[in-house]
Formats: C-alpha cells, structure tokens, sequence
C-alpha cells in the first residue's frame, strides 16, 4: 500500500492511499497516520485506489480517528471503492466515521 499527500495547506492534507489496507501493510500505514495527525488538524482520505480493507486496517481508522478527536481536527474518507464502502457498513465504521461519496 501507498499513502501519497495530494493536497496539503497549513492545517489540512488530502491522503491518496492505493492498494490494500490489511495485516501486512497496517502496521506501517499506522506509524505513517500517527505522524500526518501530528501536523495536521484536518485530515481527508481518497480512498478511490483502496482495493480492500481488512480489520486490521479498519482497527487503524479507529486509532486515527481517536487520535484526531483528542487534538479536535477531523478525517474524512472519501470515493470509496464500492467493496471498501460495503465494509465499513457492515462493520458499523460508516456510523463512527465520516464518508464522503
């Protein structure tokens, strides 16, 4: 999986990320959310590349988006792939985070 900064201004990025979010790429993709979410408040994700979401990668939406309330910013996910979207509303995600067709 690729995480690509494709907008940024002071306090917003626009993420592109491509591929797949699962057990294998989690981990760094983690590490790589928790540094976006120390420089910004505000923070979009395109999800319009994402193939697939495991839990794994669901589990580090969550810890993002906790991360982001603390510091009051917001995330945002938007142009789901249809699998991706179907995901998160089975899952319940699509009620804890913001989507955006």
């Amino acid at each position: 999986m690729t995480i690509k900064p494709i907008e940024k201004t002071n306090e917003k990025v626009e993420l592109l990320l491509e591929g797949r979010l699962d057990t294998t790429t989690a981990p760094a993709a983690q590490e790589d959310f928790q540094k976006v979410a120390n420089q910004y408040s505000h923070i979009e994700m395109n999800f319009k590349d994402l193939d697939y979401i495991s839990s794994a990668g669901l589990r580090t939406l969550l810890v993002l988006q906790k991360q982001v309330n603390k510091t009051g910013g917001t995330l945002c996910l938007t142009h789901l792939q249809p699998s991706v979207k179907e995901v998160l509303e089975m899952t319940g995600f699509s009620d804890i985070l913001t989507i955006i067709d």
